[in-house]
């Protein structure tokens, strides 16, 4: 393992610190995360299981949320497998190659722009069936709701390419301790001993691009669903059709609230130890609370879920 040197030798690994400061409480945070981490990953592949064999869902709705939810095992698993490692490993489970760790950070980005653009595009399919009703099959058919799903992966795996290229061409000749649980881009610019500038001015741009692009679809497609609701008279239809949308609602406001939060910045200076508990929250706790949020709102999910895991069903079967 490559520790500090004062002379210029180039990194060739990294340490994550991870959660350094509760060592004492280490297998409690570890038996924590672990828990969520394997609820996370039932609650996601019971919904895609569900989604793919009941029928009454086979629907666009629930075809973006079955990759929604390969999105979240996959955004969870390229972390917290190897943080679980750092809290109950030795000192050789906390490093990290380089390339392991620039490969790390572009799936994690990947996986995170792609979400952000999917959100969009589950946007926009509630915006069309409740604002236009009757055009809803002609508008989003399935060959638009491949080609929409294709889109977002595209655009999600294209996102990370530039500031990738970018912090490969950084040097890294001092200390290769990263305190984070992950390889994120700016504890990892905190250790450049080159000029950062134009990487950082590229995340920024970057970032915001992707959530200033797929928020607008969002809002615009939230504020137009909203004027339609407003010109609804039943309050009964009202309630119901802003049912089918309050589930996606909640989880666009988790996700992009602590992404703006986290990734809208120029600094690299700001509090490790508050940046690590946001991080938690959008990289393990959100991902975990999503389908139970699907779930809960949503009647034909619950419904589609109890017939699944019912003893009835299966004797039926």
């Amino acid at each position: 393992m490559q520790s500090y040197t004062p002379n210029l030798t180039h990194v060739t690994e990294f340490v994550m610190l991870g959660f350094a400061g509760v060592y004492e409480a280490r297998f409690f945070f570890f038996t924590l995360f672990l828990i969520m981490y394997l609820i996370t990953l039932v609650e996601n592949l019971a919904i895609i299981l569900v989604v793919s064999l009941d029928h009454r869902l086979r629907r666009p709705m629930y075809f973006f949320l079955r990759h929604l939810s390969c999105l979240e095992i996959g955004y969870t698993s390229v972390t917290v497998p190897k943080m679980l490692a750092g809290f109950i490993g030795g000192d050789g489970d906390k490093s990290i190659s380089y390339a392991g760790c620039l490969s790390q950070l572009f799936i994690f980005t990947f996986l995170g722009a792609t979400e952000c653009f999917l959100l969009a595009a589950m946007a926009y399919d509630r915006y069309v069936a409740i604002c236009m009703p009757l055009r809803y099959g002609a508008l989003v058919s399935w060959g638009t709701c491949i080609r929409l799903a294709g889109a977002c992966w595209l655009a999600g795996f294209l996102t990370p390419m530039l500031p990738i290229y970018l912090m490969s061409q950084l040097t890294f000749c001092g200390s290769n301790v990263i305190d984070h649980f992950f390889c994120d881009a700016s504890p990892l610019l905190a250790l450049s001993c080159s000029d950062v500038t134009l990487k950082e001015t590229a995340d920024f741009l970057v970032s915001l691009a992707v959530l200033l692009t797929s928020s607008a679809v969002i809002a615009v497609s939230y504020g137009n669903i909203v004027w339609t609701l407003l010109h609804i008279r039943s309050a009964a239809e009202r309630r119901k059709a802003f049912s089918t949308c309050a589930a996606h609602l909640t989880v666009v406001s988790l996700f992009y609230g602590t992404l703006f939060f986290m990734y809208v910045r120029t600094k690299v200076a700001s509090s490790i130890n508050f940046n690590k508990v946001v991080s938690v929250f959008y990289s393990i706790v959100t991902p975990m609370l999503n389908p139970l949020i699907y779930s809960l709102r949503n009647k034909e999910v619950k419904e589609a879920l109890s017939r699944a895991f019912s003893l009835k069903s299966w004797k039926g079967q």
